[in-house]
């Protein structure tokens, strides 16, 4: 076998590729993924838009029996600037059992994983129900103009006929009582991103200004921190709560099913901490202050500020929604303006939800596989356009206290050595079962 045919060792390969977008300089990452497809005897395609941002596309034939089956995933990563890391974020080094570096969770490890598993069915020749395709897009960090954005709206032949994709994020572990849970992402919010701008008597930084553009930001801050938006209680939450709390009873199951009344919500959340961080953003609209533009420089008093602000829309809300409930928060002097809106994908197609559910199972008896709606957003949002449903299935068991979230886009993320091969076997279960019947919740 082939050194990069192993999940771990090609991981550590693709994380020594440093594909920071921006700039998203691409182009010898996917030419290293392209030679070793073509090594194991697989064609490809590489499609640009820009020639230091290729993607690759490569097809498995099926027996024909069952729609194509897309796996894709993203090679760039965020910036490592500012960031105090314990190990080099582009060695990959492997330390305590963990693999080290920017990407290793978002999304090179999972890239590693879908590699690992299509060329694993290509050299055990494999027959899958249908076909499967493998595409590796070059821009997902900065909007996907292009990656997926570019080929979905030009390229859109290449995914003719499918019905299901697997893609980023879901399949990491959480434990609640002493059950482990398995979450499959289904659905995803919406990004809604906003200015907001404050205005006040600007001057000379000598001569202080009480009641300024400052003072307005600085209480406009506090309202965002102080206050959540409205709760929402959407389907796919809903059925995870509900599944959560019967699995575990008692009073904790009594306590989580408890998230699906809204008029005590926030209270429950408050209640149980940080597992309270994981439900908080998918029972509400999201807005969280990123960027600020003020004076240029620090002897004038600016007489206006911008914020922009990272909104994040539940599936079936509209940006009017969030521009709404902002203003229930803040005062009336802070000028809101939508600057991007995504429209995500409308309501899940369940209908390979049972056959990756019932490959956890197996894979780890005794743990409970639950629905997930993302915080975030991926790709899914243009692979939906050509009616595809995304399953986030990176599985991913992880020990006790390793807090995936906090680990993504900062410093020290790493993904556990077994957890890759763990995510690997359980995708290629996948090849053998997909093409079933359709449902929706």
């Amino acid at each position: 076998m082939h050194i990069y045919h192993q999940p771990s060792a090609l991981l550590q390969r693709l994380i020594q590729f440093d594909t920071t977008n921006p700039p998203g300089n691409v182009a010898e990452c996917i030419a290293f993924i392209n030679e070793i497809l073509r090594d194991a005897g697989i064609e490809t395609k590489l499609i640009s838009k820009a020639p230091e941002r290729p993607n690759l596309v490569a097809r498995l034939a099926g027996q024909g029996q069952a729609p194509p089956l897309l796996l894709y995933g993203h090679v760039d990563v965020v910036t490592t600037v500012g960031q105090n890391w314990q190990h080099p974020p582009f060695a990959g080094k492997i330390v305590d059992d963990f693999l080290w570096g920017r990407g290793a969770l978002d999304m090179k490890g999972g890239v590693a994983m879908m590699l690992s598993a299509f060329i694993r069915a290509k050299t055990c020749n494999l027959s899958p129900p249908g076909d499967i395709i493998l595409a590796v897009v070059c821009d997902e960090e900065t909007g996907s103009n292009f990656g997926a954005r570019f080929l979905v709206e030009e390229h859109p032949e290449l995914f003719k006929g499918v019905r299901y994709a697997i893609g980023e994020f879901g399949g990491f572990t959480f434990t609640i009582g002493n059950k482990t849970f398995y979450p499959i992402q289904v659905a995803e919010k919406q990004m809604c991103w906003l200015k907001a701008t404050v205005r006040g008597m600007g001057g000379h930084g000598s001569m202080p200004v009480r009641g300024g553009a400052m003072a307005k930001l600085a209480k406009f801050l506090r309202q965002l921190d102080q206050n959540r938006l409205p709760v929402h209680i959407t389907p796919v939450p809903r059925e995870m709560i509900n599944i959560i709390a019967s699995t575990n009873g008692g009073f904790m199951g009594f306590l989580t099913r408890m998230l699906n009344l809204p008029l005590f919500t926030d209270r429950i959340l408050d209640c149980i901490g940080a597992p309270g961080r994981l439900f908080d953003s998918m029972l509400h609209n999201t807005v969280t202050p990123t960027v600020i533009k003020g004076s240029e420089m620090v002897n004038v008093i600016p007489s206006e500020i911008s914020v922009g602000l990272d909104g994040r829309l539940l599936p079936g809300f509209q940006p009017d929604d969030m521009l709404r409930e902002l203003r229930k928060i803040i005062d009336n002097d802070v000028e809101l303006e939508l600057m991007h809106y995504w429209e995500g994908p409308g309501k899940p197609d369940m209908g390979l939800f049972s056959t990756l559910t019932g490959i956890l199972r197996e894979a780890e008896p005794g743990s409970v596989p639950i629905p997930l709606l993302l915080s975030g957003v991926t790709d899914s949002r243009f692979f939906s356009r050509l009616g595809i449903q995304t399953y986030g299935f990176l599985p991913m068991p992880l020990p006790a206290g390793f807090d995936f979230s906090r680990l993504i886009h900062a410093a020290d993320e790493r993904i556990p050595v077994a957890a890759i091969e763990f995510g690997t076997n359980a995708i290629y279960q996948v090849f053998s079962r997909f093409g079933t019947t359709p449902a929706r919740i």
